[in-house]
């Protein structure tokens, strides 16, 4: 059941995975990997987050059950992916090597998941679904890959208009946000991770 559509809930919902999607902060990242000669198309990776989206919001939790994994394992996982960009980022590093074999389109990796579709927005979506009714979940879901879809068309204007030391300063800034976020997921996890092992050996 969808449940009944309400606009309110559907803009709060919106609001709240909006935060933590965060398609703004991911800007010099994405430049970042286009200037590594790495491609982002923007219908691709909106259309490729909708799905992940949708296909978490019914299945997510029994997916990852079958392979005897919990959502706190997988948002630790994850963070310690958005860590690493992180410092590639703020120390002007590449931890990600690219060899020939890699493929050119970033669209889905590491853009799709854990940037947009990670860990953190995941589990915030099923953790919202016992605030919001399903219909204005998803209709939030939707409104947010239209964002991602327009915030990737008009990365390249917006590197002009920022010039090579507007860019560098945004990214050194979202750097030092993305690692404190993995840092909050990682931590936050792990706890939740370490009490259910110390409730189950008592």
């Amino acid at each position: 059941m969808l449940g009944s559509f309400n606009f309110q809930d559907l803009i709060s919902a919106f609001f709240v995975l909006f935060a933590i999607i965060d398609m703004p902060g991911s800007i010099p990242i994405i430049l970042n990997l286009r200037k590594k000669g790495k491609r982002v198309i923007p219908a691709k990776t909106a259309l490729l987050t909708l799905v992940m989206f949708l296909i978490f919001f019914y299945v997510g939790e029994a997916f990852l059950a079958l392979f005897g994994v919990d959502i706190s394992s997988f948002a630790v996982a994850g963070s310690l992916i958005i860590f690493v960009m992180a410092l590639e980022m703020i120390l002007d590093i590449e931890i990600f090597k690219s060899d020939a074999e890699a493929p050119k389109d970033s669209s889905f990796f590491p853009v799709v998941f854990p940037l947009f579709a990670g860990a953190g927005a995941l589990t915030t979506m099923l953790s919202i679904r016992a605030q919001y009714a399903s219909i204005n979940i998803l209709g939030a879901i939707l409104m947010n890959c239209l964002v991602i879809y327009i915030g990737l068309k008009i990365t390249k204007n917006l590197e002009k208009v920022l010039g090579a030391g507007g860019i560098y300063m945004l990214k050194k800034f979202f750097g030092i946000i993305l690692l404190a976020i993995s840092v909050k997921l990682f931590t936050t996890n792990l706890t939740f991770i370490i009490e259910n092992i110390l409730h189950v050996t008592k």
